[in-house]
């Protein structure tokens, strides 16, 4: 068993997208990706609408223990969104996938299931124990979306964060561990086969 999980950036690539660690050429595309669907928006702990862009920006490239990835639709070859590993912990090889967002027009679409199937293979790959998610208490869609994933809801972590809006959230934490990653990455590349592209 390695003592460190070794999670490094690097192009992930599947049959309906390529994650793309974002680097300073995303930036203009990111923007304008982003830049859709505010009723979205109040749900997420920071916005990227408008002014908020830069410091959400700010958000994915600085943060040293943080990968984050533009989700590029091959089809179109635009970007359809983004999600991120995020408080990467390679001693303890754990680490969570969030800051995940895609255009309302990509959603229940094979772009997330396979976005996520890619991370996680990544991350377990590099010799990861355990992906946690966590999601906003009131966001209904996004825990149904994870639960789908086939993670574990383990708690309800209250005022958890306060969002750019001033909201307290409750955070609905779920994961996934290595001994289940098996079966998870089975049922994904199962449902793939059935989902629109």
């Amino acid at each position: 068993m390695p003592d460190r999980m070794n999670l490094e950036p690097r192009t992930l690539e599947g049959d309906h997208v390529r994650l793309e660690p974002v680097t300073g050429e995303h930036e203009a595309e990111m923007r304008e990706a982003l830049n859709c669907d505010p009723e979205n928006w109040q749900l997420q702990v920071i916005s990227a609408m408008g002014e908020h862009f830069d410091r959400y920006w700010q958000a994915m490239t600085k943060m040293p223990d943080r990968i984050a990835f533009a989700v590029r639709d091959k089809a179109s070859g635009r970007i359809a969104g983004t999600s991120s590993h995020l408080f990467i912990d390679r001693h303890n090889r754990t680490l969570e996938i969030g800051s995940t967002w895609f255009r309302p027009e990509y959603r229940g679409t094979a772009i997330n299931p396979e976005t996520k199937l890619l991370m996680l293979g990544h991350a377990f790959d590099a010799g990861a124990v355990r992906v946690q998610f966590g999601v906003d208490s009131r966001n209904a869609r996004s825990q149904a979306a994870v639960l789908k994933l086939g993670a574990k809801k383990e708690a309800i972590i209250r005022r958890h964060k306060i969002t750019w809006t001033g909201h307290k959230r409750d955070t609905a934490l779920f994961s996934i561990i290595d001994e289940e990653w098996g079966g998870v990455r089975e049922a994904l590349e199962r449902r793939l086969l059935q989902a629109k592209p």
